[in-house]
């Protein structure tokens, strides 16, 4: 009980931020839906959209974040640092005042939430049911860590394409994976990702993923162009519902960087440490 007095104190704080203006994942545009073969033009498109964020080692900003499950709403006010395939760093603000009230740390293995309204610690195993349990998406980690800070990765070669289709001045791309399949969104006159889509083996969609608003960023001599706005849905929710489960991310500021940035995460002092493994939906998601 004393784990969800806690939570709940904190997502008192969290509601203080209001749900004036609230914002859900908009319908978007629709896809391309005309057959095509894979021309080596199309197979260029393919190769430079892939390598659009290669060099983007570390991201550092800010954003308001939109969070809806089938039982909840929330917006929350966030500083994001990544260093991509390593750690990172959510800290959560609320109210008026901007005032800080949990500090997040997620590892490829682990991951620790500060509620540092009560200095207590919970900390866990970097798992789904976790990630859903904090940020209300069912999600691998590096798939929506990497799009929090609005990057795509693309490992798959070009030959993994498995059928290419174009219309509505796009092009999209059906890669076979380990899990099902999935798609990319490509505008061939930016050559940027716009949108993603990951369906599982029996072909249900799972995950959707839209970016737009496309800031330049200069680092190092490079170009890279991130998305200010992100959409996620993901339906594969199970500890708050079943349906979607959506999240939507607006940046005021954001730094990019071809190295990783310095995330300075301190383990709080004489804080009560909680296994969240243990803890069932918290309260404040």
């Amino acid at each position: 009980m004393n784990v969800f007095r806690t939570m709940a104190s904190l997502v008192i704080v969290l509601l203080m931020t209001g749900c004036a203006d609230f914002r859900t994942v908009s319908e978007g545009e629709p896809w391309p839906d005309r057959p095509s073969g894979l021309t080596p033009a199309l197979e260029q498109l393919y190769v430079e959209a892939a390598a659009a964020y290669q060099g983007v080692k570390g991201v550092d900003g800010y954003a308001d974040i939109w969070i809806k499950t089938p039982e909840r709403e929330q917006r929350v006010y966030s500083t994001i640092q990544l260093n991509r395939s390593e750690d990172m760093r959510i800290i959560v603000s609320a109210g008026i005042f901007g005032w800080p009230v949990a500090d997040m740390l997620f590892r490829n293995d682990s991951l620790f939430v500060h509620d540092m309204l009560n200095n207590r610690l919970l900390t866990g195993k970097n798992t789904p049911d976790n990630m859903e349990k904090i940020l209300g998406l069912r999600s691998d980690y590096t798939f929506l860590a990497e799009s929090l800070a609005g990057i795509v990765s693309v490992e798959h070669p070009v030959r993994a394409v498995t059928s290419v289709r174009t219309g509505y001045d796009k092009v999209s791309y059906s890669i076979a994976t380990d899990f099902g399949s999935r798609e990319l969104l490509v505008d061939p006159l930016t050559r940027r990702i716009e949108a993603v889509r990951m369906y599982d083996r029996s072909g249900v969609l799972r995950v959707s993923a839209s970016f737009s608003g496309f800031v330049s960023y200069r680092t190092d001599g490079q170009t890279f162009h991130l998305p200010r706005n992100i959409e996620l849905v993901f339906t594969s929710g199970r500890a708050d519902g079943n349906g979607p489960h959506e999240m939507v991310v607006e940046y005021d500021e954001r730094s990019v960087f071809s190295r990783p940035v310095d995330i300075r995460y301190r383990v709080p002092e004489r804080a009560k440490i909680i296994d969240l493994d243990r803890v069932g939906l918290l309260p404040w998601m």
